[in-house]
């Protein structure tokens, strides 16, 4: 019970961290990761004459991205194989406060990215630890299904198959922002020993599995989008500090779909 509260609050935290940017822009948002918005590079390309080694490159973003995943892979294998889930809620909290103070100093990612990540690598240990107790072999899955949808979705991005235009922005903004507050309904009724059933881990109708397959629908193509955000701000030459900064845009986004598999086959697995 504790940890579906946990995991519930962690969602909640990553969509609080994804939205914070959404109030100060409407239609030309590029993209619903507040992280990787279009109003991102005004302020820091033009303005700011850059050397080619000093530029945001979409290799230094990978390179970095690696990195972080790295960061998160060794506490996260610690906290798993030893049990230790007493790491999970310092960690939630620990990642959130270093993601809040990522969006608003841009500047600082080289240095709060990589503590997020290392963050919320005793998180996701802990939680999967949790999981993997009353569903053995659900964290394998979940990671080579989040895996397999990242590689995927970025074959599809960069073959063309899919492009994002502003309505495909549009609509997965609306979708998100839908979901999201389906989440602080959800948190806030948690608060008085309730909470809306179809997003229930315990809950293994074909609705609830329904809901859980599109929100990872969705979060999937929050991928897209970041792709095309990194794409855009190599091409538009942001400084190199902006590499650490797309790096967290896709972590934030791949926890959060890696979070909302496990929630859906943990349903499955309840049928």
């Amino acid at each position: 019970m504790v940890f579906n509260c946990l995991s519930n609050f962690s969602i909640f935290l990553k969509f609080a961290v994804k939205f914070n940017y959404m109030s100060s822009s409407h239609l030309t948002y590029r993209t619903s990761n507040p992280a990787l918005n279009k109003n991102t590079f005004k302020s820091i390309s033009s303005s700011n004459p850059f050397t080619l080694d000093q530029k945001m490159t979409i290799k230094g973003t990978v390179d970095k991205t690696a990195i972080c995943l790295i960061l998160l892979l060794i506490p996260a294998y610690y906290v798993f194989s030893t049990g230790s889930i007493g790491y999970a809620i310092p960690g939630a909290i620990i990642g959130f406060i270093l993601a809040l103070v990522t969006i608003f100093k841009r500047k600082w990612a080289q240095y709060t990215v990589p503590g997020y990540s290392v963050a919320q690598g005793f998180f996701l240990g802990g939680i999967s630890y949790y999981y993997n107790q009353s569903y053995e072999g659900i964290v394998l899955q979940s990671i080579s299904l989040t895996i397999f949808i990242l590689f995927s979705l970025l074959f599809a991005y960069r073959s063309k198959i899919i492009r994002p235009d502003e309505n495909f922005k549009l609509g997965l903004f609306a979708a998100t922002g839908g979901i999201f507050l389906l989440y602080v309904v959800d948190l806030i009724m948690s608060f008085f020993g309730s909470g809306i059933s179809v997003l229930d881990v315990n809950n293994s109708s074909n609705f609830s599995i329904g809901v859980s397959l599109f929100i990872v629908v969705i979060a999937s193509l929050n991928l897209v989008i970041d792709f095309d955000f990194i794409e855009e701000g190599s091409e538009k030459g942001a400084p190199k500090f902006m590499e650490w900064y797309g790096a967290f845009g896709l972590m934030v986004t791949l926890i959060w779909l890696y979070l909302e598999i496990l929630r859906m086959l943990a349903k499955m697995k309840n049928r």
